[in-house]
């Protein structure tokens, strides 16, 4: 249930109201107790989901997904160029790259 912020134009009196979105506006002031009373829209406050499913990043607008995904993509296509499938970045032989690469491997044997 939200919050209504409530003004009178005869006393100036702010209040706020915890009050459904169903029920109707407030009509009376309950300081000076004249039918002047009206409901201000104020700026509110932002949506935030926070905890576990909701994330800040959820909805993010069109034209930023689409510039992430060619972001990505270009990102993708630059990692396949440069591999040869020899050596990791570190110079090391690895099979990163398809299994081009030698990867050592240790067993050990259970008797």
């Amino acid at each position: 249930m939200p919050t209504y912020e409530y003004q009178c134009d005869a006393c100036n009196h702010n209040f706020d109201e915890f009050q459904s979105m169903s029920e109707e506006p407030l009509k009376k002031c309950p300081k000076c107790k004249k039918a002047k009373l009206r409901r201000v829209f104020g700026t509110g406050a932002a949506i935030l989901f926070r905890g576990a499913g909701f994330y800040e990043t959820d909805y993010r607008s069109d034209s930023y997904k689409q510039a992430a995904k060619a972001d990505q993509e270009a990102s993708s296509k630059a990692a396949n160029n440069s591999t040869d499938g020899t050596s990791c970045t570190n110079g090391t032989a690895c099979a990163c790259a398809g299994g081009k690469g030698k990867k050592s491997e240790s067993k050990s044997s259970t008797t």
